[in-house]
């Protein structure tokens, strides 16, 4: 069974997050590690009062992983939410020891979660350099949504050819969430070296956080399971769509992760695709 890491925030009673994304990658049947960077009870935007990890004991767990052997098993890399630039740092040197114990080429999968619009940089300004300086060199993908990605680069891209040129000061191949797309769309921009493809689907009134942690697993399970970027991204775009759709049929106020199984690993809602 794959086997994929996970360095990133657990949130209990929210579908978002690390958390959330053990139960994405297990319905892949790739078998999730989560090393938390912060432990809450619930959603942070509804008022949770959490406690970050402190980075020694961040470390410990990393070491106890490592020293399980796991590092040499390990298929997929995924970063997402950091409490502190140590944190960072910690990561940085594990995917160092990971890349050099595994012979698999492990994926390495860098969520730059640094913030959103309209509120702006919701973690500390010295983790969203770190995160710039040290993960995103390890990434084999970077997947910020469209706030990141002008944070990352300084651009502020108003459409999809904008945030294309953007994607590509990066220098890494990129999954952009949160994309421009056409009226009452939102897209899911694929950035590679020569190409780019926009998924778009149409935009909802209301839609649960932690679509771009569903993203992030699912195109990083896709990469794990040998599909070619162009169509793990795809499918990625169909599962968001299919779990924000069905929150709003079923009026849920998490994304449904559990009850959609399957449809999250085949997903069929419809898509509006448009090459670059």
């Amino acid at each position: 069974m794959p086997l994929a890491l996970i360095l990133s925030s657990f949130v209990a009673a929210s579908r978002i997050g690390g958390a959330a994304q053990q139960y994405i990658l297990a319905a892949h049947r790739i078998d999730p590690v989560l090393v938390p960077t912060v432990m809450l009870g619930r959603n942070p935007a509804r008022g949770a009062g959490g406690q970050a990890t402190p980075p020694e004991l961040f470390a410990r767990m990393l070491a106890d992983v490592e020293a399980d052997a796991l590092f040499g098993m390990v298929d997929l890399v995924i970063t997402g939410h950091f409490s502190s630039s140590e944190q960072v740092e910690i990561a940085a040197d594990a995917l160092a020891r990971i890349q050099a114990a595994s012979s698999r080429a492990p994926v390495v999968v860098v969520d730059p979660i640094l913030g959103d619009a309209p509120n702006g940089l919701y973690v500390k300004p010295e983790v969203a350099h770190a995160v710039a300086d040290r993960l995103i060199p390890l990434a084999d993908w970077v997947t910020p949504n469209l706030w990141e990605l002008a944070h990352l680069t300084g651009a502020e891209p108003t459409d999809a050819a904008a945030a294309i040129a953007a994607a590509r000061r990066l220098g890494k191949p990129a999954l952009i969430t949160s994309s421009p797309a056409g009226p009452d769309e939102t897209g899911l921009l694929l950035v590679e070296a020569g190409t780019a493809t926009l998924f778009a689907h149409p935009r909802l009134a209301r839609a649960p956080n932690g679509t771009g942690d569903l993203v992030t697993a699912s195109f990083g399970a896709g990469l794990v399971e040998g599909l070619a970027p162009h169509a793990a991204a795809e499918r990625a775009a169909r599962a968001a769509s299919e779990a924000v759709t069905a929150a709003q049929d079923w009026e849920a106020p998490e994304l449904p992760i559990i009850a959609l199984g399957e449809r999250l690993v085949r997903p069929t809602a419809p898509l509006r695709i448009e090459r670059f």
